[in-house]
């Protein structure tokens, strides 16, 4: 058996659904429902940033010797900028 209107062939050990298939039916999440679960997992916008974000480029050699220091690498290479600026009083008045 095959439906013309939309060229899908159908056999007997899979029919098509019928009204009275879904006359049970309930829906249990509506579209607000389910893009909130969505949004809800989400971390969102940070409310008091402390730094921010940039895009920057440094030589391979700088990120290597971080990078190679393990996890917070990042954190020790912004106090090692903020190290250099207090040694640097004239700089920091940019």
């Amino acid at each position: 058996m095959k439906n013309e209107s939309i060229g899908i062939q159908f056999d007997d050990d899979c029919p098509a659904t019928t009204e009275a298939d879904w006359s049970g039916a309930f829906v249990c999440h509506n579209a607000d429902e389910l893009h909130a679960e969505v949004v809800r997992r989400t971390r969102g916008a940070n409310k008091n940033p402390l730094k921010e974000l940039v895009a920057i480029r440094y030589e391979a050699d700088i990120l290597a010797t971080f990078r190679a220091t393990g996890k917070g690498w990042q954190n020790r290479m912004n106090d090692a900028l903020k190290e250099w600026i207090s040694e640097h009083p004239d700089f920091s008045q940019v």
